[in-house]
């Protein structure tokens, strides 16, 4: 019995998750709702063929989740996800149909005004993968379906300072950072440009980055993150020498590490924490390979990815940063960091480009 079809029969839950899903094709959306309804614990409560309507139905049918298309005509998907996170703010996840890195870049921009999760959408019948890809959906749906979203007020991507000065512990001197290692999981894209455009473009040190994203993104949250930053920003290849100024996200598929020599290390080793890449594995060759000279940040995820590796960085003299829990879409991984005792400053994005800035000297 394939894994769809097993969570078919499962028993269904006392309370369902109401899902509305927004596509224009007609086709799409059946093939979509068809997937959603073999699922006892979830419920398509309505169906949307643009965004002016998907803003209307949420006020009519009130969903625990959405399944938002971005390429529509009228108001699209990006549009749709910035005008329901500004009014009615529901969880979103973005199911893309494309997968060239410019259309990518699109959908990965709804990320930041406040969608939860970007998948691409399931193989169709009779392929081999349908019943894996199906069930990926539904997982992700089912999950994100429990994320407390809150409206969004203010543009996502503003370089910190733009108003107030954010008000940020003071840091201690680190003339010699040598290195800022990010890790960010669901959530993580909005917290991420607002910490990179903060950031000097002459900036003296490399940052590298891992962000749970789903696979075929990459190439496009990459893209993205060059455009809205302004900083040089490169998905990793094994054996890059890491240079001050740019930025270097973790591929699809493999863990990033670094060596002390300053070079990008890519590894197929088994997925950490159930990913792969994972902010585990790059934080533990940042504390081996740099120690005192590092600077590590940890951002919104589920789960404890890089947790306990933020305790070590910090244990080995580097600097550790984790975001608070209100600016956190979920405070699962800084949230068991700070536990742990892994951080020794808890800041909003804003407040950590402020600091970043500050280390860099400028």
């Amino acid at each position: 019995m394939n894994a769809l079809s097993t969570a078919a029969t499962a028993p269904a839950a006392a309370s369902r998750v109401r899902v509305l899903v927004v596509e224009d094709s007609p086709v799409v959306r059946d093939f979509l709702t068809h997937i959603l309804s073999l699922t006892p614990d979830l419920q398509v409560v309505g169906v949307a063929h643009d965004g002016e309507q998907a803003i209307t139905m949420v006020r009519e049918v009130r969903p625990d989740v959405i399944t938002m298309d971005i390429h529509m005509p009228g108001m699209n998907g990006f549009e749709a996800t910035r005008r329901i996170m500004e009014t009615q703010a529901t969880p979103i996840v973005i199911v893309s149909g494309s997968s060239t890195v410019g259309e990518s870049v699109t959908a990965i921009r709804a990320l930041a005004y406040g969608a939860v999760a970007i998948m691409p959408r399931p193989y169709g019948f009779g392929h081999p993968e349908f019943a894996e890809s199906a069930a990926r959906l539904v997982e992700t749906v089912r999950l994100m379906a429990e994320v407390k979203v809150v409206r969004r007020w203010a543009q996502p991507g503003a370089k910190a300072g733009a108003g107030a000065a954010p008000r940020v512990s003071p840091a201690p001197v680190r003339a010699d950072t040598r290195i800022v290692a990010i890790g960010a999981s669901t959530g993580g894209p909005a917290a991420v440009v607002t910490i990179l455009a903060a950031l000097p473009k002459d900036l003296p040190f490399p940052v590298v980055l891992v962000q749970h994203i789903c696979e075929g993104f990459t190439a496009g949250f990459a893209e993205w993150l060059g455009q809205t930053s302004g900083l040089p920003v490169h998905v990793a290849a094994d054996g890059d020498v890491l240079l001050p100024g740019q930025v270097y996200v973790a591929p699809s598929g493999a863990h990033l590490g670094v060596s002390g020599s300053g070079r990008a290390q890519l590894s197929a080793s088994p997925p950490e924490n159930g990913v792969r890449p994972a902010v585990s594995h790059l934080f533990r060759s940042v504390a081996t390979a740099f120690g005192r000279q590092a600077v590590a940040v940890l951002l919104t995820g589920m789960g404890r990815d890089g947790a306990e590796e933020l305790k070590l960085i910090r244990d080995r003299g580097g600097l550790t940063i984790a975001q608070d829990r209100a600016s956190s879409v979920i405070h699962g991984m800084p949230g068991e960091a700070i536990r742990l005792g892994g951080a020794v400053h808890v800041l909003a994005p804003e407040a950590i480009g402020a600091l970043l800035r500050g280390l860099s000297g400028r």
